[in-house]
């Protein structure tokens, strides 16, 4: 008295559910990525002092450089502007010195896409911030210069 033809759905009924699932799921992930921080904790003691050295460095116009990225996320974000502020990366180099590297990616007023990678260089032994990339230059302050000779003075020479 069952008609089996009541419990069988159309291949396309299934294809359309899977579609959605799938334009569901990747959506999800989409905003995961783009939205969400990603953080990978430092491995040992040292990369940590150094990651904390430079993101509590102060910047140019704001009182650390931590602060300074997320302010510019927030500003471009306000301005419905796409904005990824990737993961901090430590990487050993010699002696105490160790590299810290960031990534911004932004939208600019075209809907084209911008990369930088924030580089910087932290002293451990002398707690000294070097910027080492043109972007990082932008946003770090530069040190005064003590250990420079002070330019001589030049003077007319005397008519005698």
């Amino acid at each position: 008295m069952t008609d089996s033809s009541t419990f069988t759905r159309p291949i396309g009924a299934h294809l359309i559910r899977y579609a959605v699932a799938t334009v569901l799921l990747l959506g999800g992930l989409y905003y995961a990525w783009t939205t969400l921080p990603s953080t990978t904790p430092p491995r040992d003691k040292r990369e940590a002092e150094a990651l904390a050295l430079v993101q509590s460095h102060p910047a140019i116009g704001h009182p650390t450089i931590l602060k300074a990225m997320h302010e510019h996320v927030r500003m471009m974000k306000d301005r419905g502007r796409g904005v990824r502020l990737g993961e901090w990366r430590v990487k050993y180099v010699e002696g105490d010195i160790y590299e810290i590297r960031v990534q911004l990616r932004d939208q600019g007023m075209r809907d084209q896409w911008f990369e930088r990678e924030f580089i910087w260089h932290a002293h451990l032994e002398l707690k000294k911030v070097n910027a080492a990339s043109l972007p990082a230059d932008g946003v770090t302050p530069k040190a005064p210069d003590t250990d420079q000779q002070p330019v001589p003075e030049l003077t007319a020479p005397s008519r005698s």
